[in-house]
């Protein structure tokens, strides 16, 4: 009997080329089917509630896979995790129900990008953070982060997905943010938003955006422009991944 199962996984992105298999490069979901495919001999492919970029982090990345070994959920998570690196561990193993579906059933997902800001990053911090130790009106972005909260089309935040493309999926680029709050956590200065839904590069476009802002070469009603112009070249260059963290995903 096939079972549709649910697992919520925590990944250090950092040695990984993203989440999506791809030929000669070593992924999450890549060391993910090979894992099941030891366990269980059965040929998977996990789906993930998003693709995450080759070297950005997950706190509580879910997916969804479908197999037939009747293998307990307990002992599944157990196994796997003693299969899989130790940069990915298996947080809970759920049975879900048959239409169940990591990506097209997800409602909400939080992203956090964290700003290591003092002169010297320790280094057991420098592949989780940007550190940027330059001077940044911190003010500014805290105040502008509200301009990209509601429905808006975020072309101009946008890379092109390949990917996309090649699944002929519908162009709209329309989202809607929830949060989208700047704060000042000790040495670092973290971005944190939430929204129904992502575009590939989205979240690194906002915060190097955010950081032209705080260098005083965007004021706050500029973003309300750069959004209206839909042009991913109105908006400035994409921030580093290291920075990056799924934090969780809502169903």
């Amino acid at each position: 009997m096939e079972r549709n199962l649910k697992l919520t996984l925590a990944y250090d992105g950092h040695d990984f080329a993203g989440w999506q298999v791809q030929p000669g490069r070593t992924t999450i979901q890549g060391v993910l089917v090979s894992a099941i495919e030891h366990l269980t001999g059965e040929k998977t492919l996990p789906q993930g509630s998003g693709r995450t970029d080759a070297g950005v982090h997950a706190l509580a990345q879910v997916a969804s896979v479908r197999i037939r070994s009747p293998i307990p959920l307990s002992n599944l998570r157990k196994a796997l995790n003693d299969t899989l690196p130790e940069s990915i561990r298996v947080l809970d193993v759920e049975e879900a129900a048959p239409d169940f579906h990591a990506r097209k059933s997800a409602r909400a997902k939080t992203y956090r990008y964290r700003i290591y800001r003092e002169e010297t990053c320790p280094p057991f911090l420098a592949r989780y953070v940007y550190h940027h130790p330059y001077p940044l009106e911190e003010e500014r972005m805290i105040q502008s982060a509200d301009e990209v909260l509601g429905e808006h089309d975020f072309t101009s935040f946008a890379a092109v997905d390949p990917e996309r493309n090649r699944e002929n999926l519908a162009p709209s680029n329309i989202r809607s943010i929830y949060t989208s709050q700047w704060q000042r956590e000790g040495p670092e200065l973290v971005y944190t938003v939430r929204g129904n839904g992502f575009l590939h590069h989205m979240v690194r476009n906002l915060v190097g955006t955010f950081l032209m802002v705080g260098k005083g070469s965007l004021s706050k009603h500029n973003l309300k422009r750069i959004l209206e112009e839909r042009n991913r070249s109105a908006a400035a260059a994409t921030a580093p991944a290291s920075g990056l963290f799924l934090v969780s995903v809502e169903y």
